[in-house]
């Protein structure tokens, strides 16, 4: 007899045609949905359209682990259904190890992240030979803390292509710290919302970053895209130079 499980799906950045086929199954199955509030589109909700949904917002880790284990043990499809991609602050690692301490097993179904939608979005490569190749996703410190050596001030030294999560709130201190290292010339592009009615984009230079966020009105639900990969390039990947 197979142990109860619970399926932790990344359910993309909102769009509902970005979501895998494996995620859009499973959501079409499920008997109950745990959803992580406004975070989850409500045109992925609606794939749902048989189970029992329960918005996530504001439950302690303790009720959200008993309410998903009670319905996996009663042989129910259970979902809990994050935005983006598991792997990125998702906060899943934390509920899946409380799970499996209860005997129940867990499995996770990736996702589109914000940060690959938002490079689509704008038509651009975060690895552009001769000039990044290396792409570095970070947050600046909020109620979550960073660790020092992850400083923005610390990463900035590498010049590479950054993907900034959970900051335009904080786009001032962001800005200052990346000018530590970055010319104040870089390109930057804040991305809010995307794939969704309410995308926005935002182009500056990191100069400007913080004066063009409180101009756009932008606090939360963006990504801050820094690095030179936002140019026109015209150098050229040798995976096509032949022998």
């Amino acid at each position: 007899m197979s142990l109860p499980r619970v399926y932790f799906v990344g359910s993309g950045p909102g769009d509902p045609e970005l979501l895998t086929l494996k995620a859009k199954r499973l959501l079409e199955a499920a008997d109950v949905v745990v959803y992580a509030g406004s975070l989850v589109s409500r045109e992925v909700l609606e794939l749902a359209a048989g189970a029992e949904k329960y918005n996530s917002y504001g439950m302690s880790l303790e009720e959200l682990v008993a309410l998903m284990a009670e319905n996996a043990r009663r042989g129910r499809l259970v979902l809990r259904l994050h935005s983006g991609d598991i792997s990125i602050y998702s906060a899943a690692a934390e509920q899946a190890r409380e799970l499996r301490r209860l005997g129940i097993e867990v499995e996770f179904v990736p996702g589109v992240s914000s940060f690959q939608a938002a490079a689509a979005r704008l038509g651009v490569e975060y690895t552009v030979p001769e000039v990044s190749q290396t792409v570095i996703l970070t947050r600046a410190p909020g109620r979550t803390p960073v660790p020092e050596k992850e400083r923005l001030a610390e990463l900035a030294r590498h010049r590479a292509s950054m993907v900034i999560f959970l900051s335009a709130a904080r786009a001032e201190r962001v800005q200052r710290e990346l000018l530590c290292a970055y010319p104040p010339e870089t390109p930057v592009a804040v991305v809010y919302s995307v794939t969704t009615e309410e995308e926005k984009v935002v182009r500056c230079t990191l100069s400007e970053l913080a004066e063009s966020v409180e101009r756009a009105g932008i606090k939360r639900r963006a990504l801050i895209l820094v690095g030179d990969f936002l140019k026109e390039h015209s150098t050229r990947s040798v995976l096509y130079g032949g022998s």
